[in-house]
């Protein structure tokens, strides 16, 4: 009997985060973190349905950053809006200083 080679599975390819969405709901946090090739991850974050606002903002950048290190061996920073509704919350992702490609008007 001849087997067949199974062919391995490539993992999803994320792309590079740029804003983190965060909701309160009644069934727990979720989030959307938006790519820099126009992609969009969406999911529940991985905290207590009771979890405090403060707690799932730093698990939901928590979770950027690892993302970015994990599938792009990059650190990016993560800033967090001021708040328009009491239950929703936006971020934005930057690559951190070391990690941007250099100014064409840098000397060097």
């Amino acid at each position: 009997m001849v087997r067949r080679r199974k062919a391995k599975k490539k993992g999803p390819v994320f792309g590079i985060p740029k804003g983190i969405v965060l909701l309160a709901t009644p069934e727990g946090w979720r989030t959307s973190v938006l790519t820099m090739e126009g992609g969009m991850l969406c999911g529940r974050l991985d905290v207590p349905i009771n979890t405090g606002p403060q707690d799932a903002r730093a698990a939901a950048a928590v979770m950027a950053t690892e993302l970015a290190r994990d599938f792009h061996a990059t650190d990016v920073e993560v800033n967090w809006d001021p708040p328009r509704e009491p239950w929703s919350w936006t971020a934005q992702v930057t690559l951190t200083a070391e990690d941007e490609p250099a100014s064409p008007d840098a000397g060097g």
